[in-house]
């Protein structure tokens, strides 16, 4: 057996900070928790190369005292907790004291300090070890800066991810706190360049304008609540206003940003059905509790807790949001599709791949279906005398090939397969199965308030206008998109688009995808784009459908540009034809005549149904004219 021994000081302080400061996020996370401990009510935060090189926070706090300096970066030394019993009554964001000598122990650190209001102190430490302290002059509350992160601990780097990826955690980050204190002025800044500026006017709306921008802020809606245990409010977004993950639900429990699983799916059951499937809204939940109800003590980076009465939390916000959206009258998208009903269907009949050659001529016995756990028999090859006619009942047990078995595959190979398109399960008529090479000529009937009445023959088609408009909106943009060059105009006054930073930093990124639409943004400093022109397949309404596009990069993967090209070309025609219109017969015409042009006249670019024929068999089924 190995001989035990006592791992050393310098050692032990790097396997600690190991679970403490993970990236240069982690930094900035622990040092600003202990500014706003401290009771400051301006934080300054600046990073250098993703924070690997330098990071300095500074702020207007208490300060530390020159002789407890060396406390402060020793191990398990706190000046939050003393006691087993302030261990669950925790008000403060950090109290393990582990922060700034995990920090120290992989690092250089600087400490700038002032308590007094007379002279300061700075000290450095390296490696965990301590190499100088003196007097100087600083100004009240302290400086920190870290330098060279990993430097001793090298292996760590390569878990790292991107320069960029890094510097939006540590953005993450610094937002979370700045929605948990909008007391507090935040400024954040990467290399001279402000990344984040709150005014710490204890203004929520305005803080979420700073971190989300002033488009969302503006159209967020503010709500409370609260029971005997729990007070809850904060911001939530209209159901129109969604994102992809659900990264934007901020919860900030006493202050402190937490996950829970448990509440944020609160949130969701709030908005009940206003929400389509994988669309998460932008939320700023803020929870205030005794903190006798709360164990913070259950993870070492505090991003977890242990929650009491979870399940009553889970109910109030839950009951909070839903208030809220019914008193603002917000309607649900998609509660439409919770009753869709097959009557906008009209079957004719049940169509089935067939992938055995059998067909079970057996009668259920009673009425009553039997269920039959053995494998079917073994399939008999037997003589064309031998088929039989199903219509004439029979008892035998056999599985018979039946007379009408040629003439059903070759009915069956004519059917087109079922489709990923039929979400809802309905059974498809066969007027839906039109889907042959193209639409036939048509001569114009009529119409109605919502449909463009045809005719070919002695079969009626009946197309719905909106949809077939909106499909050829569809095409047209496709088109266009397809093309190398595509068509710009000026705008007379550019437009100034602001965003929050981290969406500012996306779109940064995907820039050079956003020009092969159409659209060139100029950063223009202060997390905000300027647009001088705009493609042409842009037709009203610029700025609403930029920002609509931006969006679908933001929450859109990517990965299939040929999708993200055709949802963009999708949503862009829904705006250009957003209602019916009256149309005049050359209207409808010319409508008929360009549907022929398009390979799948039948659904438009979102699978909804745009063409019903009607055969003459039909509608003399209809009338009871066959008997």
């Amino acid at each position: 057996m190995a001989q035990i021994h006592e791992l050393s000081v310098n050692l032990s302080n790097q396997i600690a900070a190991g679970e403490v400061i993970e990236r240069p996020a982690s930094v900035v996370k622990e040092l600003v928790e202990n500014a706003i401990d401290a009771g400051s009510s301006r934080i300054r935060i600046d990073f250098i190369d993703a924070g690997l090189k330098q990071i300095v926070v500074q702020d207007n706090g208490s300060g530390i005292p020159s002789n407890q300096i060396d406390l402060a970066f020793t191990r398990h030394a706190t000046s939050k907790i003393k006691s087993e019993h302030d261990l669950f009554n925790v008000n403060t964001l950090g109290f393990r004291g582990e922060a700034l000598a995990s920090i120290a122990a992989v690092s250089h650190v600087e400490i700038l300090t002032n308590s007094s209001g007379a002279i300061g102190t700075r000290a450095e430490f390296s490696a965990g070890v301590k190499k100088m302290q003196e007097d100087a002059a600083a100004r009240q509350g302290t400086q920190i800066t870290v330098k060279d992160l990993f430097y001793n601990t090298p292996a760590r780097l390569k878990y790292l991810r991107s320069p960029r990826t890094e510097i939006m955690k540590t953005v993450d980050i610094v937002n979370r706190l700045a929605l948990g204190y909008p007391e507090i002025a935040f400024t954040l800044m990467n290399e001279g360049r402000i990344l984040l500026r709150t005014a710490g006017n204890n203004n929520l709306r305005q803080t979420v304008s700073s971190v989300y921008g002033r488009n969302i802020a503006e159209r967020m809606l503010p709500f409370k609540g609260s029971d005997n245990d729990f007070e809850v409010s904060g911001l939530i977004s209209k159901p129109e206003l969604t994102r992809s993950t659900r990264n934007f639900i901020s919860i900030l429990l006493n202050g402190r940003y937490i996950r829970n699983f448990k509440l944020a799916s609160a949130v969701m059951a709030g908005y009940g059905n206003n929400l389509t499937d994988k669309h998460y809204p932008i939320a700023v939940i803020k929870i205030k509790t005794d903190p006798l109800l709360v164990d913070v003590n259950v993870h070492p980076t505090k991003r977890e807790v242990r929650l009491s009465k979870e399940t009553e939390l889970s109910r109030l916000i839950t009951s909070a949001i839903s208030s809220v959206l019914l008193k603002n009258d917000v309607k649900s998208d998609a509660l439409s599709n919770l009753n869709s009903t097959k009557e906008d269907t009209l079957v004719d009949q049940l169509k089935f791949n067939l992938n055995k050659n059998v067909v079970e001529t057996k009668r259920p016995n009673a009425g009553i279906a039997e269920i039959n756990e053995q494998p079917p028999a073994e399939i008999k090859h037997i003589q064309h005398s031998q088929y039989v006619n199903l219509d004439i009942p029979r008892d035998d047990e056999h599985y018979l090939i039946t007379a009408t078995w040629d003439d059903n595959v070759v009915k069956q190979c004519s059917l087109t397969p079922f489709t990923s398109k039929n979400t809802n399960n309905e059974i498809i008529s066969s007027g839906d199965e039109v889907l042959a090479a193209s639409l036939p000529e048509l001569s114009f009937v009529g119409q109605t308030p919502i449909f463009i009445i045809a005719a070919n023959n002695d079969d009626l088609y009946l197309i719905d206008q909106v949809a077939a408009r909106r499909l050829l909106a569809f095409q047209k943009i496709i088109h266009e998109l397809s093309n190398s060059k595509i068509s710009q105009q000026g705008l007379l006054s550019p437009l100034i688009l602001d965003f929050g930073n981290l969406d500012f930093l996306q779109i940064k990124e995907k820039m050079a995808d956003i020009r092969k639409i159409g659209i060139f943004l100029e950063d223009f400093g202060q997390d905000t784009f300027i647009l001088r022109s705009y493609p042409t397949w842009l037709k009203q309404n610029i700025e609403h459908s930029i920002r609509k596009i931006l969006d679908l990069f933001l929450n859109v993967d990517q990965s299939n540009s040929q999708n993200l090209i055709k949802r963009i070309a999708a949503d862009q025609a829904q705006r250009e034809v957003s209602g019916r219109k009256k149309l005049t017969t050359a209207d409808c015409g010319a409508i008929l005549t360009d549907l022929r042009q398009i390979a799948d006249p039948y659904h438009d670019a979102k699978g909804n149904l745009v063409i019903v024929r009607i055969r003459q068999s039909d509608l003399r089924k209809m009338f009871k004219r066959n008997k």
